[in-house]
């Protein structure tokens, strides 16, 4: 995590919740609980505490639009679709992703459809296999994806759920991205939106890399809006903004 200047205050106001939350007085011995802890489990904590995880469904529609219009037709038919998002949050980028390729490919599809999501926080992965959000929500969604939810009542009155089978069509895994990734397979389509402002250019290069091994030949990267691949090697071929596609088959 690349924290730079102007990052003072938040960084000192999240710290001091990890403080009172541990019943430490200063930096200082916050730094030496943190190194005593050998679970790791506040050194989770304090990743938790300083990544902001914003979200929303369909977020940046554009994307969205590339994945019914030229992902799923570029792919042979029947095949497998496997796609990762990257840095997930709280669920609401793979679920916008299985519905959209529902409603292209149609419900019977669903057994050909692979999602991975990952994010960094335990806290954020556990909201997403909860799949529970506020009602206010409804407005990010097409009024089709209504079916694929649930409507709470009693205590979950003003939310809704993803409802089964679909919310365990997703696979949901805590990832740190400056690991080895495990994946075996090799995806079509990987989405890792607003992550890399946080690292620095050598660490973007080098993710960047490990990702283009990841993808299929003729497979898409989708990055945030706000940031781009200008400067660095990567071996993508550029698309279109916050697009980008290894070259292989067919791609363009």
């Amino acid at each position: 995590m690349d924290l730079k200047e102007g990052k003072e205050a938040l960084v000192s106001a999240r710290l001091n919740g990890r403080m009172r939350a541990v019943g430490v007085p200063d930096v200082r011995q916050y730094l030496n609980f943190l190194e005593a802890d050998t679970s790791g489990r506040e050194l989770l904590n304090l990743v938790d505490a300083l990544t902001t995880n914003f979200t929303s469904f369909r977020r940046e529609p554009a994307h969205f639009e590339l994945l019914k219009t030229r992902v799923v037709g570029e792919l042979p038919r029947d095949s497998e679709i496997r796609i990762w998002s990257a840095g997930c949050s709280s669920g609401e980028e793979p679920y916008s992703i299985l519905f959209e390729l529902l409603e292209t490919l149609g419900l019977a599809a669903a057994s050909r459809i692979r999602i991975l999501a990952s994010d960094i926080s335990r806290r954020v992965l556990e909201r997403a296999q909860q799949a529970v959000y506020p009602l206010a929500k409804l407005s990010e969604m097409p009024a089709a994806w209504r079916r694929y939810l649930e409507k709470g009542t009693g205590e979950w009155a003003g939310h809704f759920r993803i409802a089964n089978p679909w919310r365990s069509m997703i696979e949901f895994r805590r990832t740190n991205l400056m690991e080895p990734f495990q994946s075996r397979v090799r995806f079509h389509v990987i989405f890792c939106r607003n992550v890399m402002i946080y690292f620095d250019r050598a660490t973007q290069e080098d993710l960047i890399r490990r990702f283009t091994a990841s993808l299929e030949p003729g497979g898409w990267l989708l990055i945030g809006h706000s940031e781009g691949l200008c400067g660095l090697r990567t071996g993508l071929k550029y698309v279109q903004p916050a697009t980008y596609r290894k070259p292989g088959l067919n791609a363009e």
